[in-house]
């Protein structure tokens, strides 16, 4: 008699993790038309877009619902790292302008709630370090994905771990091991040496002067890190000596890219695939705002 088959456990449906500022950055300054109350007096770009964005995304790149969780920065987030540089962030523009998608916040709060859509923020850390440490807490082989365009997230990429950039074309907007290394020449576990050496003008990371990304490639070629580039002897010649005259400095900067995996973090995910998003005009409608 042969043996009965027993029933493979369901898989858990993907988690998706939003980077929220980031999406209510792009969605207030990235979407394609303006959109205001009936009355015209209220501006509610960001608040539309935000969940536009968020359900195209879900609808377009995802072949199962999935569960969502929308992390946001907290507001002292940068402290950590502006106590190593005081210049970490320091050239974002803090102007009225600048800070309008601060104005949604709210409202995007409530329409998350309203949605059941959960939802954290930790006063003292970046989105970028809550997301890291969920992704570290969440056991394999659930396979999770990034919403974000900031590629400080590349260092968290795995096989069962992708970032989805909505600004790049279909097809091309889920980044795996194997794109990180396509685009940049070195995989996601030397993310923060590349951007060390490279620096990153988004955070204010200015790197080590006189090295680009070619350089920094071939530097850290092998899977070679910062701290094993002095027995290599790729620091003894060429712009590997400004590399050698400089990798103390060098370390601050990886340090400071590198994303805090070890939170305290409030939540946690459920494994149960959250509620669909109706259209963005019914979740404005639901809060009360047109």
């Amino acid at each position: 008699m042969g043996g009965s088959v027993l029933p493979s456990a369901p898989q858990p449906c993907p988690l998706l993790l939003v980077d929220g500022h980031n999406l209510l950055w792009g969605a207030t300054f990235g979407f394609p038309a303006e959109i205001r109350s009936r009355d015209k007096t209220r501006l509610l770009t960001g608040v539309f877009a935000f969940f536009a964005l968020l359900r195209v995304a879900i609808r377009e790149d995802f072949t199962d619902q999935p569960e969502v969780i929308v992390v946001f920065d907290g507001q002292y987030g940068g402290s950590d790292r502006k106590e190593l540089d005081p210049t970490y962030k320091a050239q974002r523009p803090t102007d009225e302008a600048a800070l309008t998608p601060i104005q949604f916040l709210p409202d995007v709060k409530r329409g998350l709630d309203q949605h059941r859509i959960a939802w954290t923020e930790l006063d003292h850390a970046e989105a970028d370090d809550v997301i890291a440490t969920l992704v570290r807490t969440t056991p394999p082989p659930r396979p999770i994905v990034i919403m974000s365009r900031d590629r400080d997230y590349y260092q968290l990429v795995t096989d069962r771990v992708r970032v989805l950039n909505t600004k790049m074309r279909p097809g091309k907007r889920y980044i795996g091991p194997a794109d990180v290394f396509a685009r940049h020449h070195v995989t996601p576990a030397q993310w923060a040496d590349f951007r060390a050496l490279t620096g990153d003008p988004a955070d204010n990371i200015p790197g080590i002067h006189g090295i680009g990304a070619k350089t920094a490639a071939i530097l850290l070629a092998d899977g070679i890190t910062l701290d094993d580039l002095p027995s290599t002897g790729r620091l003894d010649t060429g712009r590997g000596r400004t590399v050698r005259e400089q990798l103390d400095l060098a370390r601050k900067w990886r340090d400071m890219s590198r994303l805090n995996r070890h939170l305290n973090v409030p939540i946690a995910p459920t494994g149960q695939q959250s509620q669909l998003l109706p259209p963005p005009a019914d979740v404005v409608e639901k809060l009360g705002l047109w």
